[in-house]
């Protein structure tokens, strides 16, 4: 009998040594972790994201809060202007006569009066023998008259309301009862 020696294929050994190890199935812990791994890591970038979106929010929504006190009274501004030019208009006019004067201060007050309500102003001027709310008017003194107690008697000042809130209270005297 003759002995054959075979000598072992060099292509089939290189093979074995360089093939990589299997990969874990999805039965494995090892596959399980790796999963569970990769899922944490797309939270937390979901998260870190959301969280930028959030901060971005808040930093343009505080912008905005800036912005609108800085810019609130813009549009009456605005308005006052023309009342500015039309006060200057008449001090600029030296040859005017008195009668002329006094139309134009009017002209410039009725323009003043339109600026206020189309910025939400309106003027508390209560008339003699109007009952007297103490949320509007600030009664000053209380004198003896011809009226119903605690109904106004003379504004020594007019108020003013922004909306449904008080600038300032109509200065006032009172009846008293």
């Amino acid at each position: 009998m003759t002995e054959q020696h075979q000598e072992p294929n060099v292509e089939e050994t290189a093979a074995e040594q360089t093939t990589p190890p299997a990969a874990p199935t999805a039965d494995t812990p090892e596959a399980q972790l790796a999963a569970l791994e990769a899922k944490v890591a797309e939270l937390q970038d979901a998260y870190l994201r959301a969280k930028a979106e959030s901060e971005n929010m808040r930093r343009r929504a505080a912008e905005d809060v800036t912005k609108a006190h800085k810019f609130a009274v813009e549009k009456f501004a605005r308005e006052l202007i023309a009342v500015g030019d039309s006060l200057d208009a008449a001090l600029a006019d030296t040859a005017a006569d008195a009668a002329t004067l006094r139309s134009g201060v009017e002209l410039t007050q009725k323009q003043l009066l339109a600026a206020f309500e189309r910025g939400g102003m309106r003027v508390e001027n209560p008339a003699p023998g109007d009952k007297f709310d103490p949320n509007q008017h600030q009664a000053i003194a209380m004198v003896d008259a011809d009226q119903p107690g605690n109904t106004v008697v003379n504004v020594l000042q007019k108020g003013y309301q922004l909306s449904d809130r008080v600038l300032r209270p109509a200065m006032v005297t009172v009846a008293n009862g």
